[in-house]
This record gives C-alpha cells, structure tokens and sequence, in this order.
C-alpha cells in the first residue's frame, strides 16, 4: 500500500510574527504577536476503506465500512484513510483520534438522503443545546485529526433545506415543486416533508427540554438539519485541500476545539441555500484559517462563541485567531462575528483578504439578550467589489433576517428604547480597520450601537469605498476616521451622525460639489471633530438639529 500523509501535518508552524496597526488615538502603533497554531502529525501507514469493504459505486452505503476502517487505524496508534477514486455513498462518519481521512482527487464522499440513517442526538444549534440529527461528520473529544486531499465531500443539503420562492428563478421554482414536497399556504416556501413544515411552526424546535427524549422530537426531525461537519472539544485538527458542499445546514462547525487550521479549501453552497453558512468557529481557541474560497448561502467567515444566557453561562471567548489570504464569493457577509457571540470574541486577525459579492463585506452583527464582550480585532488589507448592502458594519439591532431586503419586502423601522444595562447587554469595542478598497456597496460605512451600551473605540484608517450612500453613525463613541475616501452617489449627506459622542474625523475625502457633509442629529450628540478636511467642496457643510448643542460640531484645518 503506498504511503500518503498530508501536506504540513509533521511540524509545528511558528505562526509569530509582527503586524502594525495605526490609530487616531493615544495608542497610535501597536506591535502585536500573532498566536502559535500546534499543527497535527501521523504515522505515514495507509489504509484504503475498500480494504474493509466499501464500494464506490455510487448505490452501496458504505457507512459501516468506513467507520470501520477510521477506527481499526486510530486504535493501532493512527495513520492515513484513505477515500480512493469513486463516488462513495454514505451515512454518518464519526472521526477517531490520530486519523487523517485523506481523499484523492477523484474521490466523492456523497452522503445519503435517507434520514432514517441519522438519528437524533444531543448538539447545539446557533449557539444553544438541541436536539440535532446526527452531523454527517461529527468528532468529540477528539485530538490530532484531519481531512485532507483534493476530492469532495457533499452533504446533499438540498434534501434537507427549506427553500424560498423569492430566491429562485420561475423555471427552479417549478422543477423544485415538481419533485415532491410540500409548499406553504401562502405559495412563498418550499419544505422537504411535513415533518420539515411543522418544526417550521415549533417555538425553539429542538431546544432541550429536561426530562425529554429523542423520541418526543420524531415528529418535527426532519426539520432539525444537521450541519455537514461538527467537531466539538477537539484538539490539533487539520481540514486542507477539500471540498465541503451542499451542506443542510452550516457547512463546517468547529465548537470548544483547539489548535485549528483549515487550509486551501473550497467551501460551496447555493447561494438561496438558508443557514449555509461556510465555517462557524464557535468557542474556540488558536485558530488559522488561510488560502481558502468560500461561496456560500449565509455569512462565509463567522465568528461565534453562543447564544444568550447558554453561550453566557459556557463562558468560553473565541480566541486568538488568524484568517488570512481568503476569498469569499456570495455570502451574507465575507467576514462576520456574531451574532451568537454571547461567550465573547478577542484578538482576532483579518487580512489580505477579497470579498466579492458578499451581501455585507465587513459584518459585526449582535443584539439585547446576548451579552458577551467583542474586542481586540485587527483587519488589515481588505478588498472588495459589488456589495450589495453595507461594506463596513456593526449594528447591534441584529433581528435574524437577511441583510439584503428581497424584492418587495418590508421590513419596519427600529423603535429606539433606552433599557438597563445587565449581563445580557453585549459590548463592540476596540476594533483597528486599515487599508480597506471597495468598488460598489448600497452603503459604506454603518454604526449602530444601542443607547445604553454604544459601540466604542473603533478606527478606521486609510479606507476608500465607492457606494451609492455615505456614513452613518448612531449611538457610537469614541470613532475615529483617518483619511477615509467615501465615493457616492447620494451625497445628502456624505456623513450622518445620531447620538454621537466623541468623534474624530481626520482627512475626510469625498465627492465634490456634494449636497450636505455633515448631517448632526441626536441631543446626545457632542465631541464631533473635524480636522484635515477641505468642506468648500461641499454645497454645504452642514446641518445641526434643534435639539442639538451648536457647540457638537467643531471644523478646523
């Protein structure tokens, strides 16, 4: 049998290295260490699943064969399984400790739409504990693991997932209804089965309940969707060179796991394809996510860390994090935290990456309940064309809806309320942006804190975005803006700011001849300073409410 261990599985990668950041504030530069990512390692002995009798033949479920093979290697100290040429045909695969499950070029791994072949267990679905159906790829508790190779893995989502009309052309429409289902009463949805419909219709379907059993949620599984990889309390993974597609739900979920690298990876999901996010790093510590393409139905790059008082009482921070030199095609947003993110979220690197497409670029999303702390982010050389919705965002009103509005949709406004701040009230803080090109978005820069807890100390430094709509900043303080470039084409105004405090704008350049620069609103407003700007350009310079102090906005050279 020839021998195959995986490309960067025998050394430790010092990932350490110097990256300066700039601001506009008393801690202008900062050196900052990037953290070290323990790297896996095998025995370079090889074992083909056909060894153990699975058949690539497309019609024979090959589930047994392979957990087989995966376990016969992990109990003799762990080695390469091997997924030679074929289409392999499968139900659940449960990784072992010191296995790389290595796939060849021309190896398909498709997993099976009988759902009777995944039972449901005990998970956690966005960040609380549910009852799940068993994840097509699932470890715990596990160390030194790894897919690895250049074939595909597909979950065959499209047996699982509701579908929305609106996202379809007439022609998918139609063949999609033609193939069985069920469609809504009001001809909008399209759902797998009844099962599908009525955990459709259940509050908090498949939330745990204390002195429930599996068997109390058979009547809605259909609808409780596993994601396509989940790996929960594992140390040193290693996921490089495949293919993950067509996932049910999430594509790749690493939850309380260590020492993670996903390397040159292709990550693919229709893009109507609902909760088909790309990879949902959840509570998770030393992470690289490097040289990899996504295009997907949901937010591509997402940190999280678990959702209300359950992510609050796990209390674990996703940490120290590197994504670098990616590419994010369709996707709700390129790179996201949130907006599970009630464990918290810290130092965190984001650079060298493009975003094409995305509905959002940079996307920061929470709201009241979660809780949770977001700081130390570092982003870095971004590039970005053809946003359809914000291309830098952080808003704190995240109401579970898709960035994007579909044709004809309504959506009502924010109704601003003042709450008291408690352990559920979340907190952005502390982010450094430099050096971010966009070419297209609807708008390029959106702040929107909550008026007891604003987002705070965000710098933003060297960034030109050409977009239809300005800056709009609400119940934020402490912004700082260095030599930003905003290109649109409403220009009434190029900057709106709302309960605004502290302020700080440096080297402002826009359109010439726009309409209104800066729009003051908000009795809370003060502290708005201009500096380095040249406001002749602009018909007029600015427009200050009644009810704002006249003092807010100070303009000098």
């Amino acid at each position: 049998m020839k021998h195959i261990s995986a490309c960067s599985c025998h050394s430790k990668i010092a990932l350490a290295c110097i990256f300066l950041f700039s601001a506009a504030s008393a801690m202008a530069q900062q050196k900052v260490n990037l953290p070290i990512i323990q790297q896996v390692n095998f025995k370079k002995d090889t074992t083909s699943i056909a060894s153990f009798g699975a058949k690539g033949d497309g019609v024979t479920l090959n589930t047994q064969s392979i957990n087989k093979t995966i376990a016969s290697v992990s109990q003799k100290g762990g080695g390469v399984v091997l997924i030679p040429s074929g289409l392999w045909l499968t139900g659940p695969i449960e990784l072992k400790s010191n296995v790389n499950l290595h796939l060849k070029r021309d190896a398909i791994v498709q997993f099976t739409d009988d759902f009777n072949q995944y039972k449901l267990v005990e998970g956690n679905w966005e960040g609380q504990p549910a009852w799940r159906n068993q994840s097509p790829i699932s470890g715990v508790n596990l160390e030194n693991i790894a897919i690895t190779g250049s074939g595909i893995i597909d979950g065959n989502g499209g047996a699982w997932r509701m579908v929305k009309k609106d996202k379809l052309t007439e022609t998918q429409w139609k063949k999609l209804i033609s193939s069985g289902g069920v469609v809504s009463e009001d001809g909008k949805m399209w759902y797998p089965s009844e099962k599908t419909v009525k955990g459709s219709k259940t509050k908090n379907a498949g939330v745990i309940v204390a002195g429930k059993t599996a068997a109390d949620y058979e009547d809605i599984k259909d609808f409780l969707r596993p994601n396509l990889l989940v790996l929960t309390n594992c140390k040193k993974i290693l996921l490089e060179g495949v293919t993950f597609q067509n996932s049910p739900a999430w594509n790749l979920h690493p939850l309380l796991c260590e020492d993670l690298t996903l390397r040159n990876l292709q990550v693919k999901n229709p893009w109507f394809a609902q909760n088909g996010d790309g990879v949902d790093v959840e509570s998770c510590k030393n992470v690289l996510i490097e040289g990899s393409t996504f295009d997907v139905g949901d937010d591509g790059i997402c940190i999280k860390s678990g959702r209300d008082e359950a992510g609050r009482k796990r209390g674990v921070p996703t940490e120290n994090v590197i994504i670098r030199n990616n590419v994010v095609y369709h996707a709700h947003g390129g790179f996201v935290i949130g907006s599970e993110m009630s464990g918290g979220a810290k130092n965190i690197w984001v650079y060298d990456c493009s975003f094409i497409g995305t509905d959002i670029g940079l996307r920061f999303k929470t709201t009241r309940g979660r809780g949770g702390v977001v700081e130390n982010i570092f982003v870095d050389n971004i590039n970005m064309i053809d946003i359809p919705g914000e291309a830098i965002l952080f808003d704190m009103y995240y109401a579970a809806v898709d960035p994007v509005p579909l044709a004809g949709e309504k959506r009502e406004a924010i109704k601003t309320v003042t709450v008291p701040v408690t352990a559920a009230t979340p907190q952005f803080k502390n982010f450094y942006i430099k050096n971010v090109v966009a070419n297209g978005a609807e708008k390029a820069i959106f702040f929107r804190g909550l008026p007891e807890m604003n987002i705070k100390d965000i710098h933003l430094e060297n960034v030109t975005i050409q977009s239809k709509k300005g800056i709009e900043i609400i119940e934020a303080s402490g912004i700082f803006l260095k030599n930003v470039n905003v290109i649109t084409n409403d220009t009434n105004p190029v900057v709106h700011v709302q309960n605004g405090t502290n302020i700080n704008i440096n080297g402002l350049q826009y359109k010439n001849g726009a309409e209104l620069l800066f729009d003051i609103t908000g009795e809370k407003t003060k502290g708005v300073n201009v500096t380095g700007t040249d406001v002749s350009k602009a018909k007029k310079a600015s427009a200050i409410s009644q009810e704002v102090n006249k003092t807010a906005l100070q303009i000098s050279k």
